[in-house]
């Protein structure tokens, strides 16, 4: 992943290189960014923001359900004269664990209401399936894009066996429609928009009053999303990714409040620099497109990962399955815009110029 870059808190000015520090940190009034801790190599920490409602507090998004994020998440909390028992509602940016079963975790404890985007119905209900494989759908999309023996290497490591946290997999209280209003207190309101890309049923929640944005995994300030990294992808991920980028473009420029990363003060700035980075992508992977026919395994070997402009072959199998994922992505887009033909050879998707 890119190396991080060294921004300021826009609430305390204070300049850090490490946003995963644990802690309460003031970014608005009433509103405190909580770092979590994740057990993930790549990634350390999600951030969680919790707002003083005056009758308790709402936190958008609500961590892992691990035990060192609980206690960070108490420790936290109490650092400002709050509880646990305090939150009573979740809002959740999206169905991916280290944002969603946390919460449900502390709705069976301590009774939270539970919020969750109307499209993730789908792949909540595939992943609690009897049968359930959450990642049965990347191991499938790396077979069709020639990357077989990567798929073969992460089943082997245990990857796609049955969900070990199902029960934290539970249905939200409330499925929250595309474009809903939530009245926070009598002075602020928060809207959900949908920005699917990252998962269908992605939405972020923007509080026009205080010139916030809560972000989610839609907009990071140091790595780009993983596209369609979900159990029920749309046809077009990357397509749907940039249009909700765009459209999330046009609204006022808003203080970024991202999931992973610090806050910065331009949501503008930084979709800018995502939109401009795909379409290098989408160049890049035209250009790795040979006229016999290129498979998106042997595009991905061609293009540099990371910051640090890595091959495919340096990187682990599970973020190998993640670049070729989305560099099929980009491909279909490609396909999709006339760039490239494809067609379908042994089970493999083959890419044309």
């Amino acid at each position: 992943m890119p190396a991080p870059l060294e921004q300021a808190d826009p609430r305390t000015n204070r300049t850090t290189l490490d946003w995963t520090e644990p802690g309460a940190f003031e970014v608005a009034d009433g509103v405190y960014r909580i770092p979590l801790p994740l057990p993930l190599d790549g990634l350390h920490a999600v951030n969680i923001y919790v707002i003083d409602t005056g009758e308790g507090l709402l936190s958008i998004d609500g961590g892992w359900a691990v035990a060192p994020a609980r206690e960070a998440l108490r420790a936290a909390l109490t650092s400002v004269g709050y509880g646990i028992g305090d939150i009573r509602q979740f809002l959740v940016t999206h169905l991916h664990r280290d944002h969603y079963t946390q919460a449900v975790a502390l709705r069976r404890e301590f009774g939270a209401r539970v919020s969750l985007g109307v499209h993730e119905q789908v792949s909540l209900a595939l992943v609690r399936t009897p049968a359930g494989r959450s990642h049965q759908t990347q191991l499938d999309q790396l077979v069709v894009a020639g990357a077989g023996a990567v798929a073969a290497r992460l089943v082997a490591g245990g990857f796609a066996a049955g969900d070990e946290d199902i029960e934290n997999l539970e249905a939200p209280d409330e499925w929250l429609s595309p474009e809903q209003a939530i009245r926070v207190s009598e002075t602020r309101s928060l809207h959900a928009r949908h920005t699917p890309g990252h998962t269908q049923g992605h939405v972020v929640f923007v509080d026009e009053s205080e010139g916030l944005l809560f972000a989610g995994d839609h907009v990071l300030p140091h790595i780009t999303p993983s596209i369609g990294f979900e159990p029920a992808p749309s046809h077009l991920p990357l397509r749907d990714y940039l249009d909700s980028l765009r459209r999330v473009r046009a609204m006022a420029d808003l203080v970024l409040l991202p999931a992973h990363g610090m806050p910065g003060p331009s949501t503008h700035a930084r979709i800018d620099q995502l939109l401009q980075h795909h379409e290098d992508r989408l160049q890049a992977c035209l250009d790795s497109v040979g006229p016999a026919g290129t498979t998106a395994f042997e595009v991905a070997a061609k293009l540099p990962w990371t910051s640090r402009m890595r091959s495919l072959d340096d990187l682990d199998p599970f973020n190998q399955m993640l670049a070729v994922c989305e560099t099929a992505a980009h491909l279909d887009l490609l396909a999709e815009r006339g760039s490239v033909v494809v067609s379908e050879h042994r089970g493999r998707r083959v890419y044309q110029a």
